[in-house]
């Protein structure tokens, strides 16, 4: 007996989804890429300034476990979080919008 795979669960889920449905998950599903993008991004510069989340915490004025969450993409971040993220890092948050034909993937 075969397994059924992740993609193949997802599409036939999203074969059977009404138009309205499939624009509600592809909605949330683009949030919840770009809040793991910037967790990636946030972790990443923090390893590469040699910083433990915990410093980082610090730095910011904020706990750990926020710190976590956030590098997780559990919590979808605001640009305040980010601009307070990149002075403790001493880096510049860019923010960048490009037609969505050329993000799909």
């Amino acid at each position: 007996m075969s397994r059924t795979t992740l993609d193949e669960l997802k599409k036939r889920r999203l074969a059977g989804m009404t138009t309205a449905e499939r624009r509600e998950f592809d909605t949330t599903y683009a949030a919840a890429k770009l809040a793991l993008s910037v967790g990636d991004q946030v972790r990443n510069a923090r390893e590469a300034a040699g910083l433990s989340q915990r410093v980082l915490a610090s730095r910011m004025g904020t706990s750990q476990a926020a710190i976590a969450r956030l590098e997780a993409g559990g919590v979808g971040s605001t640009l305040t979080t980010l601009q307070r993220v990149a002075s403790a890092l001493e880096l510049e948050v860019s923010v960048t919008l490009y037609p969505q034909a050329l993000c799909s993937s």
